[in-house]
């Protein structure tokens, strides 16, 4: 069993953010939910509450959408050129970084990863991708285009035909709660570089750091209206944006179960939607893999955020020749892992983000273990304050198990023996799934590698790296894993419209 460990007190510019009040922000005022409902965020490390934050009602979402609305129709954002919407973001993007320890401690206290990744991906994450799209904020154009004469009688002969890409309007945005500030810049990046006007609701489990950048986007100048963020609970507020007639388009990051009433909602006016869902992404070890590049690895990614990432390679498929091995090596990363707050430095795995994950992730446990499953490490929830799971393993899996099947989004891998030398029973096992957000193949050998990666149905797939898409590149899925895609000039498309121009003279 890994080690437990203490967790030390956060900064005094964190204490002070987390004690002080939290209300919606709209039309870039601070006000109280209509309803004065609150909502209690917990503390995933001790199962505490660390503070409370409004929770919007639909006539809050109303409010939101109409000021951003408003914002797009008629105020000085629909006008605002290219280069200043880029100075707006790279000067959010400043501001984030200089806060950088208050958005770090922030984003441990609500979610429990540990803090070397918070203290990587929270600021400077935030901070890079800020200025990655505030660069695309001049680079949106159209194209001019070649144009045959109609041959109709009296039709002009002498015209010009062009394409404008215009921003698609209010845009809602719909953050989990695994990545918070990452996710809420990854939607709020391209939708403000393509000039949009966005009402963003974080997760009620995790609202902190978007009401922190929602301090920030006020005082980087951001016009009123612009951006409001609005924390609440998704079957109230999520609901009320998914379905209000004046937003016109909808990106959410989340289940394969919430995405199917999503778009169910968004059916009302048609919104434009993006969904990036849920994954069960093959780890494919071939006989000539690199072990002692694929089982780090296998570690690493399989428990990176407690296992809550929906890129997370938690069936992994290895051919039986290096099977035992694999199995061992995993099994000694696995328990090599330091379990306690994410606050503490030496902290490799936190707490699972609510008391219902936690139950969530132990009835798949539990499940894995009826169904046969060896169970190679881990397996129980710790009997201490806060939601822990350890590292968990299984072996001896088939493609038939609930725990191989669905997604469990925590802490626990199965793995499963390849009996197989042909590519394409392997290529077959790997796309058995409904899901297709990542993959990967490890093997020295360039042919299996291509013929692998080009068979599997993945949004991503690694070659020796399993890994989310970098910022330049776009992470999204095949089949149920989601509809378009984040990240990378993709990611601009969504929140732009093509009008072609056609003028005759």
């Amino acid at each position: 069993m890994p080690e437990v460990l203490d967790a030390p007190s956060m900064a005094a510019a964190t204490e002070q953010f987390i004690s002080g009040e939290h209300q919606l922000f709209i039309n870039n005022m601070w006000v109280d939910a209509s309803s004065n409902e609150m909502l209690n965020v917990i503390n995933p490390a001790s199962g505490e509450t660390i503070a409370t934050v409004s929770a919007a009602s639909a006539e809050d979402i109303d409010a939101a959408v109409n000021a951003a609305r408003q914002a797009f129709d008629h105020g000085p954002w629909r006008t605002m050129g290219a280069t200043a919407r880029a100075e707006l973001l790279l000067k959010l993007a400043d501001l984030v970084a200089a806060q950088g320890q208050t958005f770090a401690e922030t984003e441990v206290l609500c979610t429990g990863m540990p803090m070397a990744t918070a203290a990587a991906m929270a600021p400077i994450v935030a901070r890079d991708w800020l200025r990655y799209y505030a660069g695309w904020a001049t680079k949106i154009s159209g194209e001019t285009l070649a144009q045959d004469p109609l041959p109709f009688p009296g039709a002009a002969t002498e015209s010009f035909l062009m394409t404008r890409k215009e921003p698609v309007g209010v845009a809602a945005q719909i953050v989990p709660w695994n990545f918070p500030l990452g996710m809420t810049i990854m939607k709020l990046g391209p939708a403000l570089a393509a000039g949009c006007t966005v009402v963003l609701k974080p997760d009620e489990h995790t609202p902190l750091s978007a009401l922190l950048l929602a301090r920030l986007t006020k005082e980087a100048g951001f016009p009123d209206g612009v951006i409001n963020i609005v924390p609440g609970y998704g079957h109230v507020a999520g609901a009320a944006l998914a379905e209000h007639p004046l937003v016109d388009k909808i990106s959410f990051t989340g289940s394969t179960e919430v995405g199917r009433k999503i778009v169910d909602a968004c059916k009302g006016n048609l919104k434009k939607v993006t969904l990036e869902l849920g994954g069960k992404s093959p780890f494919i070890v071939m006989p000539d893999a690199d072990l002692t590049k694929a089982i780090p690895m296998a570690v690493m990614q399989g428990y990176f955020l407690q296992g809550q990432n929906c890129v997370c390679p938690s069936r992994m498929l290895v051919h039986h020749s290096i099977y035992d091995q694999f199995i061992e090596g995993v099994k000694a990363g696995a328990e090599s892992l330091m379990i306690g707050p994410g606050l503490n430095p030496e902290t490799t795995l936190g707490p699972l983000v609510s008391a219902r994950q936690l139950s969530r992730v132990q009835s798949y446990v539990d499940a894995g273990k009826a169904e046969g499953a060896e169970l190679i490490s881990g397996g129980a929830a710790l009997d201490r304050p806060g939601h822990f799971m350890p590292p968990t393993l299984f072996a001896g899996c088939n493609r038939e198990m609930k725990i191989v099947r669905e997604e469990i989004f925590g802490p626990v891998l199965t793995v499963t023996k390849l009996a197989t030398d042909d590519i394409a029973e392997v290529i077959d096992y790997a796309n058995d799934t409904v899901y297709g957000l990542n993959g990967s193949v490890w093997t020295e050998n360039i042919g299996t590698a291509m013929r692998i990666s080009s068979g599997v149905r993945s949004g991503i797939v690694g070659i020796n790296a399993h890994t989310m898409s970098d910022i330049h590149g776009g992470l999204g899925g095949y089949k149920q894993s989601g509809w378009g895609r984040e990240m990378g000039s993709e990611s601009l498309d969504a929140y732009l419209e093509t009008k072609t121009v056609i003028m005759h003279y």
